[in-house]
């Protein structure tokens, strides 16, 4: 069956979006920076995976390295190479590292984008950087609809995106502003794209319904008072990064079984 990983998905539309892009945004984004990106990403998952661990079988698969590469190509700027290999080997290494119970619970991709703006001086992300277009929201909710009706995340972006849609437009109200205003700060291909494909992934996110449904609430409480009161562009990406740990308490009062992509397959 064509596509039978889920992950096969997810790795067609992000190289959709990295293609529409470079073809339609004209971002300033090298070729040379995403084949760095992706070889970093597969090297490292290579390299980590060749490690003994607990006399388990060797299991190499390529799918994740690439979700995570093509993620960072999408998100993360950078001036030099060295700033992209610094954010693929530590997104990927991440996964090996930071682990409880054989679960990671940093999403990858976004901790290579904070080890990259923390640790050098050349790095950004621009989270305006897919306009406002009404095409690309469609292709965004599309695509990524597609994606969590496969994995059953459904919960995580509705309270991701409730939650905040909730809050700016109390804040417009408050301030007397119109709609327009409103509809410019939710209308963000940025925004989309962490809400359907990075905030979603079920291998780093609580287990639970309940449990995931109070961590994507804070995320986006936290991100509304980041980005309104501290005024910082990035603020998605560090209310991620601060509150992933959280992951580790909630699966703690809340027992489901660990989401796994070879028994996803199996079910399919």
């Amino acid at each position: 069956m064509l596509f039978k990983d889920v992950r096969d998905y997810q790795i067609l539309f992000l190289s959709l979006f990295l293609f529409l892009g470079i073809g339609t945004r004209d971002w300033t984004l090298h070729l040379e920076l995403i084949v760095i990106a992706i070889a970093t990403c597969i090297i490292t998952q290579l390299l980590f995976s060749i490690i003994p661990n607990h006399n388990k079988p060797l299991s190499i698969n390529i799918r994740s390295p690439l979700i995570t590469s093509l993620g960072l190509s999408l998100l993360l700027r950078a001036d030099h190479w060295t700033t992209m290999v610094l954010a693929g080997f530590i997104a990927i290494a991440s996964k090996f590292i930071f682990q409880i119970g054989e679960k990671h619970f940093f999403n990858p991709a976004n901790i290579g984008i904070i080890a990259a703006l923390t640790f050098t001086s050349d790095a950004w992300v621009s989270p305006g950087q897919w306009g406002e277009d009404w095409w690309y929201v469609l292709l965004f909710l599309g695509t990524g609809g597609i994606i969590l009706q496969k994995v059953g995340r459904w919960d995580t972006t509705f309270a991701f995106l409730g939650t905040y849609a909730l809050l700016n437009a109390i804040r417009n109200l408050y301030l007397g502003w119109t709609w327009d205003v409103y509809f410019h700060q939710l209308m963000n291909g940025s925004l989309l794209l962490f809400a359907f494909f990075m905030v979603t992934d079920p291998r780093s996110i609580p287990n639970a319904p309940v449990s995931r449904i109070i961590w994507s609430v804070s995320i986006a409480m936290l991100t509304f008072i980041l980005r309104t009161y501290f005024y910082i562009p990035t603020a998605v990406f560090w209310a991620l990064f601060s509150l992933s740990p959280l992951t580790i308490i909630l699966d703690y009062f809340w027992l489901q079984k660990q989401f796994s992509w070879t028994e996803k397959i199996k079910n399919t």
